[in-house]
């Protein structure tokens, strides 16, 4: 599936977004009183900031690709 740069460049918008609420959701939880309580939940959120991480770099790839077909 062929995306237009325009959208490559939104996707990544969205998703750095949702890359700074994630990690600032693990530095809350980890900053909590009884953190462990929460293990699960910062778990869940540092695994989801690197499947986004991923998802960046391959968009970046891509918009690298068409930059060069440019």
């Amino acid at each position: 599936m062929k995306f237009d740069v325009s959208e490559l460049v939104e996707a990544k918008r969205q998703i750095d977004s949702t890359l700074h609420k994630l990690k600032q959701t693990v530095k809350t939880f980890e900053a909590k009183e009884n953190s462990n309580r929460y293990k699960s939940q910062i778990t869940l959120a540092k695994r989801r900031i690197q499947a986004f991480e991923i998802s960046v770099s391959l968009i970046e790839r891509e918009m690298n690709e068409a930059g060069k077909k440019s």
